[in-house]
């Protein structure tokens, strides 16, 4: 089980790295793609969309970090993992108003958010 659920937050990562990468270095190149393929203006601003980008890429990089270690054990197995899914799971919570509010397809935020739930359920101490 722990295989799984460590190939559940390479996934979360990857999908969150990228996709903060692309708000950080290239949004208007991005919007501008799909703006053309979907024929609706984007109406968000750039340094929101860095703000919120450069958020993903550090919590994506959070839900890759190993145990912590103490000496003294206060420190519970994959805590950070655990807040970085949370952090990330609420994100897509508000990617998908903001896709329902638009009247748009909200199904890639919501198996992102059912990804980030799985990450966190499979990291909660037993």
């Amino acid at each position: 089980m722990n295989g799984l659920i460590w190939i559940g937050q390479v996934a979360l990562a990857c999908v969150f790295l990228i996709s903060g990468t692309l708000k950080l270095l290239a949004f208007r190149p991005l919007m501008q793609a799909v703006e053309s393929r979907t024929h609706i203006h984007v109406s968000m601003a750039p340094a929101r969309a860095r703000i919120i980008g450069f958020v993903e890429v550090v919590l994506a990089l959070g839900v890759l970090m190993p145990d912590i270690y103490t000496p003294d054990g206060m420190v519970p197995e994959y805590l950070i993992a655990r807040c970085c899914a949370a952090g990330l799971a609420l994100l897509m919570v508000g990617a998908t108003i903001y896709h329902f509010r638009r009247r748009e397809p909200a199904a890639a935020a919501i198996a992102v958010f059912l990804l980030a739930l799985f990450v966190i359920v499979g990291r909660w101490p037993s």
